[in-house]
């Protein structure tokens, strides 16, 4: 079934008609039902939470203007009157305290930076380091802006700057000003468009978690079962051979931010590998790989075959390859795999990478920046399972330690991730903002923890969340999340062991949990029949707190030294 679009308000000094036809119509997803405010009424909307536009509950809302409109002291500097740097950055904060006061009237608030036409020049040569430049004026301002709204969960601030940049000396139009007081072309707005629908994606959890590569020519120039990993064009002085580095160097930081890379490749696996660990211009080496299939198999097939090795849906992959039959196949095969065309110019690779706004995430986590060492973790501790003959021995050999901590300020962003990234291992698959998880989880007789897992080869971070309701001597599990890394390691059982005894603890005589179907939590509903929980009409499962849930010899559960309750026998 569909989603509802998201309802979007635009409020704005300038005639944002143009761009609420665009938002609206963009058939992309996910799509926005846009309204526009009556322009010129910017504090007025932003300080009177009773004004009819807010009647209708707008999901987002879009707050764009120009500078000179909303900051009086701005207004003064481009007449060249008196306007001390103290009091630009005195009205900015105002400015900023109206933004915040958003959050609560609706979930996100986005906000693009300021900019100036080009054709204004303020003091030409001195403009950036004179105490009355426009441009100087302007960055303090931006930087300012940006620090206020750091702080405040729900608000982001979009680059305006960039969309200008990307339509060149069209982005502003004079004419279309004194016309009908729109500002700028509609080239700066389709820009405004996509990375509005950019954040909107991330925000669901639909940003891309996976890049699987194709090889020759596309990581490298030449076909290495035919020349050799000697001859492939990488680094050196050849402009190609510069461009495939530059583009691995960006791959490389892509891995480092915390979206993971895989090679999917017709070619012999040894000679592969070998140019992966012997080509001295390489930057990317088989430890950056989360994982391949390097063999001569159908590359929809070898795409399917890692995914879900990885524990990951097909809706996270990006694929990369410079032959378009390939693209295409893969395009047909699997729908859910996003296949962006690849210039030809080799040269434009880093580029094309550069451009893709898939992966744009509301946060980047300590977890989201380790996950390629976590991976390569992960391919260890297969090699470890195929040694061993019994599930408890590899568990029992893994070391595994699980600390459980109550939600936190310090965990709000990574568990606020988890709830609306993770659908396989997801009771009810609640989404929520950090700000509304947060007030969620403070209200009296509701708590949240958070669980961490690492084992001797590594430190797998944040991966559960589990919220607890009470109700009189009733219990409810809202939310049993668990991301796919961990699945089978008796943390699903953790977890349920930590929330049963604290039910116990205030006094629930029965604990439900009640599983909410969708396409892709089918994974929850199996753990939850062989959880020991009785299965009751409705897809409700009841523990009788009367017997505790036992804990678990097989892993170390530690509580944070922020837990007020007892987690062990």
């Amino acid at each position: 079934m569909d989603e509802r679009p998201t309802s979007c308000l635009l409020i704005s000094d300038f005639n944002a008609s143009n761009l609420c036809g665009l938002l609206g119509n963009d058939p992309t997803a996910p799509l926005v039902e846009a309204h526009s405010a009556p322009f010129g009424q910017v504090a007025e909307l932003l300080l009177d939470s009773h004004d009819p536009c807010w009647q209708a509950n707008p999901d987002i809302a879009f707050v764009w203007t120009r500078p000179q409109a909303v900051i009086e002291s701005f207004a003064m500097l481009m007449n060249f009157a008196d306007a001390a740097p103290e009091q630009l950055l005195a009205d900015v904060d105002r400015y900023s305290s109206a933004l915040a006061g958003l959050v609560g009237r609706v979930r996100h608030v986005f906000v693009p930076t300021w900019v100036l036409p080009h054709q204004h020049r303020g003091l030409g040569m001195i403009d950036l380091t004179h105490s009355h430049g426009w441009a100087g004026a302007l960055l303090a301002m931006n930087a300012r802006l940006a620090q206020n709204l750091r702080s405040v969960r729900g608000v982001f601030l979009l680059d305006a700057q960039r969309w200008v940049t990307v339509v060149g000396k069209t982005a502003f139009n004079p004419q279309l000003w004194y016309m009908a007081k729109v500002p700028y072309a509609n080239g700066v707005f389709s820009e405004a468009v996509a990375d509005l629908k950019a954040a909107l994606a991330g925000l669901g959890g639909r940003c891309r978690k996976l890049v699987i590569l194709d090889l020759d020519d596309t990581l490298w120039g030449g076909i290495v079962g035919d020349v050799g990993w000697e001859r492939l064009k990488l680094g050196g002085h050849d402009p190609i051979g510069e461009a495939f580095a530059d583009f691995q160097q960006a791959l490389k930081a892509l891995k480092n931010r915390g979206i993971a890379l895989g090679v999917v490749s017709k070619n012999e696996e040894s000679v592969a590998l070998e140019a992966f660990r012997r080509h001295p211009e390489m930057r990317l080496s088989v430890n950056d790989l989360a994982g391949w299939r390097i063999n001569w198999n159908d590359k929809a097939q070898n795409i399917t075959d890692l995914t879900a090795e990885l524990n990951l849906g097909l809706d996270a992959v990006v694929f990369i390859d410079d032959n378009p039959v390939e693209r295409d196949r893969v395009r047909q095969a699997l729908p859910e795999v996003l296949v962006p065309e690849w210039p030809a110019d080799k040269m434009l690779y880093p580029q094309a990478l550069a451009q893709l706004r898939c992966f744009d995430s509301p946060h980047l986590t300590s977890e989201d920046q380790g996950r390629a060492g976590m991976y390569v973790a992960e391919r260890q501790r297969r090699h470890l399972a195929q040694e061993l003959e019994s599930v408890d021995d590899f568990l029992r050999r893994l070391l595994i330690r699980i600390t459980v901590e109550p939600l936190a300020h310090a965990s709000l962003d990574r568990a606020a991730q988890l709830l609306n990234k993770t659908n396989q291992m997801n009771l009810a698959t609640r989404r929520l903002s950090a700000v509304e998880l947060w007030a969620w989880s403070r209200e009296p007789e509701r708590r949240s923890w958070t669980f961490r897992v690492s084992d001797k080869f590594g430190d797998s971070g944040l991966v559960g969340l589990v919220s607890f309701l009470r109700q009189g001597d009733q219990g409810e599990i809202a939310d049993f999340i668990l991301s796919c890394r961990v699945f089978g390691r008796r943390v699903e059982e953790t977890m349920l062991h930590v929330v049963i005894r604290h039910a116990r603890s205030v006094g629930v005589k029965a604990l439900r949990a009640r599983y909410l179907p969708t396409d892709k939590n089918k994974p929850t509903l199996n753990f939850l029949k062989r959880s020991g929980l009785a299965e009751e009409t409705g897809g409700c499962f009841v523990w009788d707190t009367a017997r505790d849930y036992p804990a678990l010899e097989l892993v170390t559960l530690e509580q944070a030294e922020t837990a007020s309750f007892p987690v062990t026998a």
